[in-house]
Formats: structure tokens, sequence, C-alpha cells
């Protein structure tokens, strides 16, 4: 019998097909400009570039780029078309995709090629086969351009032969492969490419919410932070508010297993360090992405300067923000800048840091150290950013009713921001002095201050009131997104971006701001191109009598564990009452629609859920943040415990995805994954041998018959 013939190679091979076409593949990014800034609306009406509605230029880009084009002197009108289209696609919102530059500075956009160099077909954003690049080639090949912004030493860094003439592509270029080789490109899920119009989103797939979030209860504490371990094991960090840390191993999915953490032998205890108060403790944690190597970890916490010696530093309110301590008079008479925000480096001991089990509380440095006018909204959050490496750091604005003093709207504040600051390369005592920094840390040099000098060079974005928990997705490391905790009216969810104001005190989420102390100001709020939220909800949809509300910020979840959820923002309300799943939809557009979906707790949960008098919802008491392991499985920590997402069949809700028969326990996943499709690539793995096994049988069946 031939092999191939046989019916077992057959269905291994549909087998490999089928799991290829439920591979989660990764998305593009959002539209982001060049200099990693949102796109807005120009003020101005754009006269050379047709760009309408959000764009990356201003009306003097428009102009620059005019210049630029009338000094080229291209005679042929079709090459003159093409060319201006290419300049003014550093117009487009997606022209930070279109430039590539993360991958380095490039003054061409990726055009559009209808080939590779394999000579497969592509496709454009249309779906439509494009050779925008061989278009491009076609009309200007044989046509004069002066600087020519096609000069192969703009693109490679080589200098062009002095017997060349850079004038006309086939001068510049030998043949039109090589020109599309160096220019051309594909558009697909994970990139977008120039075919000389305005890039759209065409995605035709919507997305839908899940039909509910099941929950299983694997652990009985109260902690406010998660962290995976960066080894990329099976083991996470929990932290409490009181300041303990805990290395904790995370059970397998249906292994009925709880977590695996004893509390009587925490990694660290900071609680000499930490002030604990209602809304005072141990903030965030946050370990360095060569943990595994060099054991460092952090913590944002608040101290007490009255209860501890060494809680000591600048005031956040001073002369410099117009702002005297003197005049600042709080309900319950406590001193401005008691309580003080700190960023501690600490160190896991051991040789090798990714067995360790145990951290030194020592305090390594003091990365930051500032003090808060008034009791609250301090925020204090801190992670890594996934691609450059930096502490991120978010700053509520300081606690005072509807920010009197409008810190969150102050430049030279650092209240009500967020910040970005680089932990790699400390500075000396006098950078330390002379840039007047809150601490040990050194200023990313494409921090937005580069481009707006009136910014403190901390900050990365401003406008926020507290924002209370925030990620990047794991597979799109640009969609950084954050809750921020309104005041009266508002909680939302924002997507930020480099300089992005989000628009506290003038707006509370979309809404006008107004009470005694403020006057909204609606020039202002549009001169300032505020950046409204994706995703939000009023006070009144989740407490209707007391009109009182406190958003948790969650995770994009790209765990296969839920396929129906797979992709879905999901987010949270203080009062556990409510969890959303906030869909983009056309995928990679940057609009959000919102969904406020069913959860419950799993019937053969590790420990028990006790449930609501009345109510079908789990009691979780408070929901205090969200968290993800190395498997992307999604965590929900709360007062009443830690639960986890599990398949939706448990609950018994409906997910036409979900391959209830095919649901074992997975492996842990290796050290140092980097893969955010781990599950689909264990199953990938757990087939390839069986395939393995069934092409042997047929090899044995074939020799036998022979």
């Amino acid at each position: 019998m031939d092999c191939l013939n046989n019916k077992l190679s057959i269905i291994c091979l549909l087998l490999l097909l089928l799991l290829l076409l439920v591979l989660p593949y990764p998305s593009a990014t959002l539209p982001l400009c060049t200099d990693l800034r949102a796109p807005v609306k120009p003020k101005k009406p754009l006269t050379f570039c047709p760009y309408d509605g959000k764009a990356c230029c201003d009306s003097s880009q428009d102009s620059q780029l005019r210049q630029r084009f009338d000094a080229l002197n291209i005679s042929d009108s079709a090459c003159a078309s093409a060319v201006k289209s290419i300049l003014c696609a550093t117009c487009d919102q997606f022209s930070a995709d279109l430039f590539k530059v993360q991958s380095g500075p490039r003054t061409i956009p990726v055009l559009c090629n209808s080939t590779t160099d394999g000579g497969a077909p592509s496709k454009s954003q249309g779906q439509a086969v494009d050779n925008f690049c061989s278009n491009v080639w076609d009309v200007c090949q044989n046509v004069s351009i002066p600087d020519s912004p096609f000069a192969p030493s703009l693109h490679r860094k080589t200098a062009v032969p002095e017997s060349s003439n850079p004038y006309k592509l086939t001068d510049l270029w030998p043949s039109k492969t090589e020109f599309c080789n160096a220019f051309g490109g594909v558009s697909g899920e994970d990139s977008v490419c120039f075919d000389g119009k305005q890039v759209s989103v065409l995605d035709n797939e919507e997305l839908m919410p899940p039909k509910g979030m099941c929950l299983e209860k694997i652990g009985k504490g109260s902690y406010l932070n998660m962290a995976p371990h960066p080894d990329g094991s099976n083991r996470a960090f929990f932290s409490d508010q009181p300041g303990k840390v805990w290395l904790a191993t995370i059970p397998e999915q249906d292994s009925g297993a709880a977590l695996g953490l004893d509390e009587s032998s925490p990694f660290v205890d900071l609680t000499d360090e930490v002030y604990l108060d209602s809304i005072f403790g141990m903030m965030g944690l946050a370990f360095h992405p060569d943990f595994a190597r060099n054991g460092r970890f952090f913590a944002s916490y608040n101290c007490d300067k009255i209860k501890s010696p060494g809680c000591t530093g600048r005031c956040a309110c001073n002369s410099d923000v117009d702002c005297d301590p003197s005049q600042i008079v709080s309900p319950d008479g406590t001193p401005p800048c008691k309580d003080y925000v700190v960023v501690s480096e600490f160190s896991a001991n051991g040789s090798s840091s990714s067995t360790a089990e145990k951290g030194n509380p020592s305090e390594v440095r003091r990365i930051f150290t500032m003090g808060i006018p008034f009791g609250g909204d301090h925020g204090g959050q801190i992670l890594f950013g996934p691609e450059d490496g930096y502490l991120y750091l978010m700053m509520g604005d300081g606690g005072g009713k509807s920010d009197q003093y409008n810190f969150a709207q102050n430049k030279k504040s650092l209240l009500g921001k967020i910040m970005r600051l680089d932990v790699n390369n400390m500075p000396s005592e006098k950078t330390i002095a002379d840039l007047n920094l809150w601490g040990n840390y050194s200023i990313p040099s494409d921090n937005p201050f580069s481009e707006d000098k009136q910014l403190q060079p901390e900050i990365w974005a401003m406008g926020l009131r507290n924002p209370w928990r925030c990620s990047f997705d794991s597979e799109r490391p640009s969609y950084f997104v954050c809750g921020d905790i309104g005041q009266d009216q508002y909680e939302e969810v924002d997507l930020i971006t480099k300089g992005g104001n989000y628009g506290w005190r003038m707006l509370e989420g979309p809404i006008l701001f107004q009470n005694q102390t403020t006057t909204p100001n609606i020039t202002l709020v549009n001169s300032n191109d505020t950046i409204l939220p994706v995703a939000g909800y009023n006070h009144s949809d989740v407490n209707k009598k007391e009109g009182s509300a406190a958003i948790s910020g969650g995770y994009f979840y790209r765990s296969t564990t839920d396929p129906c959820s797979y992709g879905s923002y999901f987010y949270g309300d203080l009062y556990a009452k409510n969890i959303w799943a906030a869909l983009e939809n056309p995928k990679n557009s940057g609009n959000f629609t919102t969904t406020s979906i069913p959860f419950s707790c799993a019937a053969d949960s590790p420990l028990p859920c006790s449930s609501v008098p009345n109510s079908p919802l789990p009691a979780l008491s408070y929901i205090f943040s969200f968290g993800e392991d190395n498997r992307k499985d999604l965590f929900i920590l709360t007062m009443s415990g830690v639960y986890r997402v599990v398949r939706p069949s448990r609950c018994n809700y409906t997910c036409s995805k979900e391959n209830v028969a095919a649901s074992t326990p997975h492996q842990p996943p290796p050290p140092a994954a980097s893969s955010s499709n781990t599950g689909s690539y264990q199953l990938l793995n757990l087939l390839l041998p069986l395939c393995f096994v069934v092409f042997v049988l047929c090899r044995l069946d074939t020799v036998g018959s022979a």
C-alpha cells in the first residue's frame, strides 16, 4: 500500500492543516505616527497631501512636504503623482508601520509588492493583489529626479559610486527586482504596505464577545500585584498591600490543583519599608526583563515621613509648578507631602537568580521619591516595556479634589502622568543635580520632551487622574492600555501613546468636567489634542444608588484556554459586579465596542467559591487587579482570593471554538518562552510526534507489502 494513501496519514495531515488554520496570527500595530504619537485631526486642512480625518501631519509639515516635492522638479506627470503619494505617506495614520520605525529609519514607506523574493503572490490591505512598487518603477525608471529619495545611500547607508548619475532609477538600481526587494513589501495581519493611497483597515471579520467568563478559585490570599517569572516558567510572584511578596507555582489548567504558595515563607518581606493605610501600601511590583541573570526587581510603595526617618525627598507641590505647600489645607488636617511615592530596587539572593527562592529586603538603590500634596490618587504601578526595556511608572494627580492645582495638565509636574525611566544606565550625582531628577534613573532620549521642551523629561503621557492597572498587549506591544479612575461620573480605558494627553481635568472620560473650582474650556480641550478613552462606563451603570465606581484595568486575552475570548480586552470594577469585554472592530483600527459579560465560578473549582446572596455571581468581594502568567492565562486578584479564567464549558457557557474532548492538562511552558501562541504550539508539539508514529507505521506497512 502506498503510504500517502494510508487513511491514518491523511487524517494526520488534515489535523496538521486544521491546526495551522486555528493558530492565532499576530496582528498589526494600531494607528501610530513615525514619532510613535497618536494621529490627530489637523487644526487646519492639509492642502497638499490628500489626508482627511486623523493624520500624522499638521499644516506646517504639509507645507514642508510641498516644498520638498517642488524641489524634486519631476517633469513626468505619472512619476510625479507616484512620488507625491510616497512623500505624503508620512502623513498616513499608519506611518509608523509603513516606515518600520521600530527597525530603524527609512525614507521610503514599504511599497506594496505583488510578489515576494520567492515569487509568491501577496495581498495589500484591500486583500487584492497589488504591485505599486512595480508601478513606481515603470513610471519613474527613466525620469530624472534630482536628490532622489530612492538613492541607495539613503536606504543602505552606502555611497553611490561617483561614476553614476543619481537621477534616474535605472542609474541607481540595476533592475526592478532589486528596487522592489529594497523598497517593496506585503500587507498582512502583522504589517501594512503602501499602495499609493491612504491605508484603510478593511477586515470583514467582526469579533464577537464571549458568552461569559468561567472562573476557578485557586488561591485564598488577597493580592494587589501579580508578575510572571521572567524565566518563562509556570511560576509567578504575588504581592499584597502590606508589602510581602511570594513566589508561587501556578497549576496546570484542568489539574484540579490550587496555587502553590506558602504564606508562611514569603520571597521577600518589605513591610518595614511600607506605610500601610486604606489607600497606601505596596502598589507596584516589577521584575527586570533579565532578572533570571541579574536578579534585579523593583517595588513601588508609600512611606510616611513622620513615621519613617528614611522617607525624604522633594514635594510635588513646589514653585516649579506654581504651588505653595503652605497654602494647601487637607480636609483631615494632614500636612502636604507627608506621604511619598517611592520606587526602590532590590536583589534576589543566590548565584542563580532564576532559581532563587528568596529576595533581599535591603534596598539596593532608591530609584524615585516624590511627596504627594494630598492623601490619594497616587497610582503607583510599575512595569517594564516589552520592547524598549524601560520602566514605566503610573502616577495619579496627587489626590486633591478636582485636581484644583491642575497638576495633570501642567507639563512641569509629574502628577497625573505616566513616566518612562531608564534604570539600566545610572546617572552620576552631578547629572541628577543638573537635570533636577527625582532619583537614580536616566532619561530615554526618545521621550516626548525631545520634541516638546516644555515637558518634564520623565513624562511619557499626561492628563490622567489615577491610572489603576496598565498592561501591554503581549502580541501587539504598541497597544499599551490603562484603566483610569474617574471622580464623579466616568471610568475610562485609555490607549496610551507617546506624548498623549488624556484630558483630565478638562475631561472626565468623554465628558466635559465641571465643578465649583474649575470651568470647562472647550477651546483648551480641542487645542490640546486630547485623546478620548477607547472604552469605559458611567458610575450610574454599576452603582445606581451611590454612583460610586473604580475601574481596574486588565489585559488583552491571549490564552488558548478560552478561544472565544481571544483578542478581547477584559477589565472590571472594584465592586466586582461587572466585567467588560472590549473588542476592536475592525481589527487594528483603535475603535472598540464594549459588552458587559456574565461571569461565574466552575462547580469543580479547586477551592470552593461562595456566591453573592440572591445573585448568580461569585462573591469576589472587591476586584483589585488582573494578572497574566507566562501561558497568557488571565487571573483576577480579589479580596476573596485568586481566580483564573478557565474553559467556558466548565460553567456551561457556549463556545463553538472550544474542543472539549481535547481539553487535557498541558505541559508547563519551557524556560524563556517568548511566543505568545504557546498553547497552539504546544498542541503542534503533541501532534508532530503522533504523525511521526503514523508515518513510521505506514512505512512498515509499505515494506511488509513489498
